[in-house]
């Protein structure tokens, strides 16, 4: 039987002081494993039926950030997590990471916070520099969990040739 899979975009926005910008996602989220209170992930989300990944992509970002791209983006990173009640309703996850450069901005998206909370479970917007990912001690998690390690490497190394494969 095939696994009932999540398929979904997500945007590493990098402003010019490589600060990641990650969304605060809290239960009921397909993000957010169920042991979990809340996890901080990339921008972006699911991938409607008839729509594109980078359409999808697109959508998301204007929702959730009001950041509106043009170009198609580099796709760095590939994660797929089968892993049975990791995403609600569904058998797993498949996440395609795509890198925008962005100047730093104040994230307001075309959903209002309270659409956002209630439609996408989507609590906070942060800007992370790489340090404290690598050194958060808080109850949260990252998606991916060892988020640090693929962004310390998209940051030293640039751009892969292929997309990256990614674990939970």
């Amino acid at each position: 039987m095939t696994p009932n899979l999540r398929r979904a975009v997500r945007a590493i926005i990098l402003d010019e002081n490589d600060r990641i910008l990650l969304c605060r996602f809290v239960l009921p989220h397909p993000a957010v494993p169920s042991q979990a209170e809340a996890v901080w992930a990339a921008p972006g989300g699911g991938i409607e039926p008839g729509e594109d990944p980078l359409a999808a992509l697109r959508r998301e970002l204007r929702e959730e950030t009001g950041l509106a791209i043009t170009a198609d983006p580099p796709h760095v990173w590939h994660q797929e997590v089968v892993v049975a009640n990791h995403a609600p309703g569904f058998d797993g996850i498949i996440n395609d990471y795509f890198l925008i450069r962005a100047n730093h901005f104040q994230p307001r998206g075309e959903l209002t916070d309270a659409q956002l909370a209630a439609e996408e479970n989507l609590a906070a917007f942060r800007w992370w520099p790489l340090s404290e990912i690598a050194g958060y001690t808080g109850p949260d998690l990252f998606s991916p969990r060892d988020l640090a390690a693929p962004l310390t490497a998209l940051l030293t190394t640039g751009t892969p040739a292929q997309p990256v494969e990614l674990g939970l």
